[in-house]
């Protein structure tokens, strides 16, 4: 009876999470004045970051749930409808129900108690999780809810660079206490100093493309920094100002997040939040190599020696890349960055055992691209060679995880597919989406496992097996084997012998947007769908 009058509500929902652990979340503003910054800021301007924090909570927590769309609601519907524009499906959607949208609640208990870790070392696993064009905080609340309901605290940014379709940036007033109870949430956001809207930028390769989607990275990267510090204070307890006045105190996190730890720190990202992400890894790895670089080499973000994100990204970083875009990530002035292996190649890494890369069905049939693809995942990205997969002493190394999900498009992997099926279904073919998710959740879980992080087991619904008598597993075996075991998840070889289709000469130059593509595509990059028999850097709307 339940299933059948979920059907009958008209306002779009989301189905529970899969973990063992029932979240939380807490929505976190912080002015950027109160953290350390590893690298000088890009934008005087941005005056805080911006975050939410999925958590396992205590079972028994009673808190209400979260909007998804934050407020102010209506600036925000207007945001997305200009961001999807006025042609679309999906915006006439909006903009004909919008009230609808303003009903769709985050299955997470707002400020709900953390529950105490678990984990032999007391202290709950951590994860960065970095949006692509057209998300926010909010628009991966599935994926990272699912994923903090297995044992992990995800943090989940809002990047002020103009990739969300609108956000704002709270005034720090340094004589109000901005965490007046009595302030309400609405009135706190009419003190708002800067309104980010959505910066609408090509999507095909030129010099002024390059520059400005490097100023979006350095804003991300910077972000990223500060991001990183305000965890550790934390957890630290040191004294913070929330200025979202909803919150609660952060200080139960105190002492409860595995941070201080080199290397322990999760860091992963879809679209153009993976791009982020490798260049947030290789950037701060790299750092003190720049030295070598040609005179070309502009880097986007300089960590001090002494900050504590050095210390933090190692070789043994797991790193999580869905649908990563790679046309940002080969500048010509961060070439020499892009030809640098990822830090998981570099000695004492663990090879591909820490790396794990999920393409939507859309990206794998973009054949040039998934060449470039390719090459990142590889110990040698400025090669066309086939690679040995063995270190300096001629041990084998493990390949990367790579896979893609059949009848899955860009957008599965955020909130849109989940919410909007039949839109989803009708323009970019997505099947199956709730299952979508599952799926690269079990990978993202069990890659977690296999680099000893602690986190919560898989059920047997989810592991999907017939046997009633099935119990849940923390050793998914299946997820990441590579004899499709799985239905419709396919493991992607790194092997550059099945692409002689591609052109090299092209590709190699990094015009991977202006190839043409050998097979259909609906692939897109933010609301940009690229549709027809040949990807030929022409987008059209959805």
């Amino acid at each position: 009876m339940t299933s059948y009058l979920s059907k009958l509500n008209p306002v779009p929902s989301f189905p529970n999470y899969s973990g063992p652990y029932k979240v939380g979340t807490i929505d976190v503003e912080i002015p950027v004045s109160e953290l350390e910054s590893p690298s000088p800021s890009p934008d005087v301007s941005i005056s805080t970051v911006q975050y939410r924090i999925f958590y396992p909570c205590e079972p028994e927590a009673k808190g209400k749930t979260v909007n998804w769309i934050p407020a102010p609601q209506r600036d925000y519907v207007a945001g997305y409808s200009r961001f999807l524009g006025a042609g679309s499906t999906l915006a006439e959607f909006i903009s004909f129900f919008p009230r609808l949208l303003h009903y769709i609640s985050i299955p997470a208990r707002k400020n709900a108690p953390l529950l105490q870790p678990p984990t032999s070392n007391s202290r709950w696993p951590v994860m960065i999780f970095s949006h692509g064009l057209g998300g926010s905080r909010n628009a991966y609340s599935h994926l990272v809810g699912s994923i903090a309901s297995h044992g992990m605290i995800v943090i989940a940014p809002e990047h002020r660079d103009g990739s969300t379709p609108i956000s704002y940036i709270r005034d720090t007033p340094s004589s109000t206490s901005s965490n007046s109870s009595s302030q309400s949430e609405k009135s706190s956001l009419r003190k708002n100093t800067k309104t980010v809207d959505y910066l609408r930028l090509s999507h095909t390769p030129s010099p002024e493309v390059e520059e400005g989607r490097n100023s979006q990275l350095k804003i991300r990267l910077w972000e990223l920094g500060l991001i990183h510090d305000s965890i550790l204070k934390v957890d630290d307890a040191a004294t913070l100002t929330n200025l979202n006045t909803s919150s609660v105190s952060l200080s139960s996190f105190k002492g409860k997040m595995d941070v201080h730890t080199p290397g322990k720190i999760t860091m992963a990202g879809h679209s153009f939040g993976a791009t982020t992400m490798v260049q947030f890894v290789k950037s701060t790895f790299y750092s003190s190599q720049t030295s070598t670089a040609p005179s070309s080499y502009t880097p986007l973000f300089t960590p001090s020696s002494r900050s504590s994100i050095m210390s933090q990204i190692t070789s043994q970083t797991p790193l999580i890349m869905l649908d990563i875009w790679c046309l940002p990530l080969r500048a010509q002035s961060t070439r020499w960055l892009w030809s640098q292996p990822l830090p998981a190649y570099s000695y004492g890494g663990t090879g591909g055992a820490s790396l794990l890369a999920i393409e939507s069905q859309a990206f794998f049939k973009w054949r040039v691209h998934l060449k470039t693809t390719k090459r990142l995942l590889s110990p040698d990205p400025s090669s066309f060679a086939p690679h040995s997969y063995r270190d300096a002493e001629g041990n084998a190394i493990p390949e990367p995880n790579f896979y893609y999900a059949v009848s899955s498009a860009h957008l599965s992997q955020s909130d849109f597919g989940i919410i909007f099926p039949w839109a989803t279904k009708r323009f970019l073919g997505i099947e199956e989406p709730d299952r979508i998710l599952r799926l690269n959740v079990r990978a993202i879980t069990q890659l977690l496992r296999n680099n000893n992080i602690q986190v919560g087991k898989t059920s047997h619904e989810d592991m999907e097996l017939e046997d009633p008598n099935a119990v849940e597993t923390d050793h998914d075996t299946k997820i990441l084997s590579r004899g499709g075991e799985v239905r419709a998840w396919n493991f992607i070889s790194t092997d550059l012998g099945d692409m002689g289709d591609v052109d090299d000469e092209e590709e190699g130059k990094g015009r991977v947007e202006k190839t043409k593509s050998a097979g259909p595509s609906d692939a897109a990059i933010g609301n940009e769908i690229m549709k027809g028999s040949q990807l030929n850097g022409t987008a059209t709307k959805l």
